[in-house]
């Protein structure tokens, strides 16, 4: 895979596939590219589709500091050494990251589309039945990750993905302890809790597509209509299902958005 040199030393993989408009991803800091292939492939057959795994995680560099900046320069300079306009793919707290990039570098990035997220942050969940507009529920979820990692993956992978069986959830779990460091995890999901995307989502206007299926239960009850409120101009859809289970409803999206054939 190939790496991108950062200033400080970090150096980031990143692998690309397909040909055709350019597709970025970016995804949650508890998941990994490889359990979207199923998505990656469906996109790939008409689009160059590039991943990448932000420092502390899969082949990057491990050890340096993780914070916002440093993760948005990041996925900056990725998009500037590939050359080409890109629509973002984003989910969960990366969905705040690609739509910041977007609505500082409109020349980076033609769109975002998160198939699995929510840039307006979590409190657009507060008063909803989601899991993620619980002060309580997410500081026990921090609490566990500060203290113990497999743990709290454990419980964040497994509420957010009820059809795993036992035997497939302790897998995951491994497979995503081994991909992402402890502390990268719990920085980004501090910044998740913190921060928004509110104000850049709203510059982005009809360049951001969110797609809610409901699915998830992290994010119920009223999201779409309050999402639809709260970014009138942004694309909010409701479709059947998420990236993982329907990896054809976002791949559908993204050809839309950049008109490639079919």
């Amino acid at each position: 895979m190939p790496l991108l040199a950062r200033p400080d030393g970090a150096e980031i993989s990143w692998d690309e596939r397909g040909s055709g408009p350019l597709v970025v991803t970016a995804f949650a800091c508890f998941s990994y590219p490889a359990i979207f292939e199923g998505m990656l492939a469906a996109m790939a057959k008409r689009h160059r589709v590039v991943t990448y795994d932000p420092r502390g995680t899969g082949a990057s560099t491990r050890g340096l500091p993780v914070d916002r900046d440093s993760d948005d320069a990041d996925l900056e300079a990725l998009l500037e050494h590939l050359a080409d306009p890109a629509v973002l793919v984003a989910t969960g707290d990366a969905c705040n990251r690609a739509v910041r990039i977007a609505a500082r570098r409109p020349d980076l990035a033609r769109a975002v589309l998160t198939p699995g997220g929510n840039p307006v942050g979590r409190d657009i969940s507060i008063g909803t039945e989601g899991l993620a507009g619980s002060d309580s529920v997410v500081g026990v979820l921090v609490q566990t990750i500060s203290t113990d990692y497999r743990s709290g993956l454990r419980t964040a992978i497994g509420t957010a993905n009820v059809q795993l069986d036992e035997d497939a959830l302790r897998e995951r779990v491994d497979a995503q302890a081994a991909y992402a460091d402890h502390e990268a995890t719990l920085s980004r999901l501090r910044v998740w809790i913190e921060e928004s995307a509110f104000e850049e989502a709203r510059v982005l206007g009809d360049r951001l597509w969110i797609l809610e299926h409901g699915n998830n239960p992290w994010f119920l009850g009223d999201i779409l209509p309050r999402t639809r409120a709260a970014l009138p101009d942004a694309h909010v859809l409701e479709v059947e299902d998420g990236p993982l289970s329907r990896p054809d409803i976002t791949a559908g999206y993204v050809a839309r958005i950049t008109g490639a054939a079919a």
